[in-house]
């Protein structure tokens, strides 16, 4: 039987509950293709080298990327491997968005994302379930490590075959070629990659591939210029919003309240007076305005004056708090146990606080955008996206085509931290296409994209410890209620992935990604983490560092609580803890070593925290005091990271820097409340953003590792609002237990 046919019998009955969930599953696994061919376009004058490079007869060599770039340097670090491996001139390399293929499935972002959403799941199908539903992602800071291998084997492939077309001409053996600065060379022969590429395409690899050997010329490790920054200087690089197409119109949209909102009227001939506009689209859950001019169609949905209808019960931050507050007093689900806590908590007083962080949006600098054009029963998108594979199932089954139907144009991302793995603007860009027939620009105003974000979660949490004689934590209980994100996202991400309805509904009702991070890394002989799902009306999404960025809030604050409880200076309570775990102890001995550590003592103004992170590690030091009007003001952040071996020592500076700026604006703001299924903040003027004036003197040493390669676009977020924190504590006496930190509150 041919494995189409076979597929066609496999419906969602036979895999959930034919056999049993696992046989299911692995009969669909079974007659799955394993192999996929490379789909790199060339052109003309180009060699195609496998999935990842090409070589043109001027000498260039184009790297496709299958990662986004938002700022994180993926443009550069991962060709920077596969040039490194292959000997390149970096001069002459480029960059592209790769194509869609199964072949650039980031297995590792998606495991990590979801934070073992799919772990239920037989483990042949879940190893690959990532490839098979062609899950493209760029998250989770994931990109070097899941594709090093891929991109050095890569580079190392074409090596290989430029030496075998060299030593052809020469009449040597090719393993006695080797290449440099975009030669091949063999004593004083060489030969240039452009001389060679077009020949060399045609000759095979051996397995294994030789791995291109010494120090001498090699890319990796040093600070090579980042291949998107001339662009983004002279202004040249192309966003979403900045695509035009022949008869293009601009479209602005407003959507319903969150919660079951529904729109119910609109005044149409009011619209059509606005100079410019040029149609209208409704559905149920919002309506658009198109004009010839992205201002002519903002002013159009003032004068359709929407009116939505909220059919649920009404959300705001009295009701988020007290679901929060319920599932936290309400019964959990154990996600992570060591040893017999309740044995560890008998007998002395235990000591308990209790932390609670607010919403927190994306306030990226590019709102949601995207370009559509609808022609001939195709649809082309050009989108800031994450996730294009899942972009494009869902525009295409928002206007009821096949996938083959769609093309994805991935574009360069105006910053993200997450949002961009959503893809409503998709769905309704390929709408209002389709609706128009023509070409639209659709841009969410600052307002609209603010209000409708997938914002980080909430989250509540109810620590408790014992000490020992000595100060030692003899025990640890973190209860944290949260919204179950994980299983939120991979529900409506991939909502027509058969293998996530069955991993959903094998999972329990607690949810790995809510609590991730919170199971300490110091060594204790008895601790335990609880989950108390909530549901609190308001969707949730992944946020820079995603749960990291709460539950590192709890287990730092709290553990700073702890020390000072046993009288024991901070920084030696945590390195006492910490075991054989040299490389985070080196971390915090480095930033307190690097910021001139006081120990914490009352009025210095310092704290300090630590974290590990995807094979990372990180300790942060921070001088912060309350300053005029009540106003949080941090003075110094002092940062050592070990991040394991690093491609390009200033992106990774850079991305360090910029994760420590984003989880100090977490400290002290980017949260908005709700009022009746509305976000009360409406622009980045009222999400206490910090200004250039409010950053502090910021130090990061970076400390050098011959590990394997750790995550580092999240890495600066999660320990900087502790290290605040305890350092506002050591300064004004008092504990600051909510994020974003407000002075008074406890």
């Amino acid at each position: 039987m041919a494995v189409r046919e076979v597929l066609d019998k496999i419906d969602r009955r036979t895999l959930l509950i034919g056999g049993g969930a696992g046989v299911g599953l692995l009969v669909a696994l079974a007659v799955w293709p394993r192999s996929y061919a490379p789909n790199l376009t060339a052109a003309k004058g180009e060699s195609v080298f496998g999935a990842w490079l090409k070589i043109g007869e001027d000498g260039h060599v184009t790297i496709a990327v299958p990662q986004a770039e938002h700022g994180q340097g993926v443009y550069t670090t991962m060709p920077q491997i596969v040039a490194d491996e292959l000997g390149a001139d970096w001069r002459t390399v480029a960059v592209e968005a790769a194509p869609l293929n199964p072949l650039y499935a980031n297995k590792l972002g998606a495991e990590e994302l979801f934070e073992g959403v799919f772990d239920k799941l037989p483990v042949p199908m879940r190893d690959a379930h990532a490839t098979r539903a062609g899950l493209v992602l760029t998250a989770a800071s994931s990109s070097i490590r899941a594709f090093e291998d891929d991109l050095r084997q890569a580079g190392a492939a074409a090596r290989v075959l430029l030496c075998k077309a060299a030593a052809k001409r020469w009449g040597v053996d090719w393993q006695a070629c080797g290449t440099a600065a975009g030669f091949v060379v063999h004593g004083k022969n060489r030969l240039r990659f452009a001389e060679l590429a077009a020949e060399a395409a045609g000759f095979s690899s051996p397995s294994p591939l030789p791995l291109r050997g010494g120090d001498a010329d090699r890319l990796y490790g040093q600070s090579v210029p980042r291949l998107d920054t001339p662009s983004k200087i002279d202004g040249s690089a192309n966003f979403a919003g900045d695509v035009r197409l022949p008869g293009m119109v601009f479209v602005s949209i407003r959507q319903a309240p969150i919660g079951d909102g529904e729109l119910t009227q609109v005044n149409r001939a009011a619209a059509s007076k606005i100079r410019g506009v040029v149609g209208v689209v409704t559905t149920d859950q919002w309506v658009a305005a198109a004009a010839n001019n992205w201002w002519a169609a903002n002013k159009a949905l003032d004068a359709l004056a929407p009116t939505f209808r909220i059919r649920s019960a009404l959300i705001g931050k009295d009701s988020i708090a007290a679901a929060l507050r319920a599932a936290l007093d309400g019964p959990g689900e154990r996600m992570a146990a060591v040893g017999d806590l309740s044995a560890a908590f008998k007998g002395a007083r235990l000591v308990t606080a209790e932390y609670s962080v607010g919403l927190a949006a994306h306030a990226a600098i590019e709102t949601m955008s995207a370009a559509a054009r609808y022609q001939d029963g195709r649809l082309e998108l050009w989108l800031p996206t994450q996730a294009p594979g899942l972009a494009r199932a869902a525009a295409a089954a928002a206007i009821g085509l096949s996938e083959n139907a769609v093309t994805i144009y991935p574009m360069l991302i105006g910053g993200s931290f997450g949002a961009n793995l959503e893809h409503r603007c998709a769905e309704q860009a390929a709408l209002i296409a389709r609706e128009l027939g023509r070409p639209v620009s659709l841009v969410w105003s600052r307002a609209e994209d603010i209000m409708h974000d997938r914002y980080r979660a909430p989250a509540m949490a109810r620590m408790a410890a014992k000490l020992g004689p000595n100060g030692q934590i003899l025990g640890w209980l973190a209860k944290i209620a949260a919204p179950a994100t994980g299983r939120e996202l991979a529900a409506r991400l991939m909502a027509h992935d058969r293998a996530t309805g069955a991993a959903l509904a094998l999972d329990g009702v607690g949810d790995g990604y809510a609590v991730a991070g919170a199971m300490p890394f110091y060594r204790m002989p008895a601790y335990a983490i609880d989950h108390h799902p909530v549901d609190i009306g308001v969707p949730t999404g992944h946020w820079r560092s995603g749960a990291h960025s709460y539950t590192s809030f709890f287990t730092e604050c709290f553990l700073d609580e702890l020390a000072h409880v046993a009288g024991t200076e901070p920084l030696s309570f945590r390195i006492g803890m910490l075991g054989g775990d040299a490389r985070l102890a080196r971390c915090l001995s480095t930033a307190a070593s690097l910021g001139g550590w006081e120990g914490g003592i009352s009025g210095s103004g310092q704290g300090i925290a630590c974290h590990s992170f995807r094979g990372s590690h990180i300790a942060v030091l921070a001088e912060a005091h309350i300053g005029e009007g009540q106003a949080i003001s941090v003075d110094r952040i002092v940062a050592a990271v070990d991040c394991g071996r690093q491609v390009n020592p200033d992106i990774v500076k850079q991305l360090i820097e910029g994760g420590l700026i984003f989880g100090m604006a977490g400290a002290s703001g980017s949260s908005t409340s709700f009022t009746e299924n509305h976000a009360d903040a409406r622009g980045f003027h009222a999400l206490g953003l910090p200004r250039l004036s409010d950053t502090p003197d910021i130090t990061v040493e970076l400390i050098r590792s011959e590990a394997d390669a750790g995550g580092v676009s999240e890495l600066g977020v999660p320990a900087v609002a502790p290290a605040i924190a305890n350092a506002l504590q050591a300064s004004t006496g008092f504990r600051m237990r909510t994020l974003p930190l407000v002075p008074g509150d406890a």
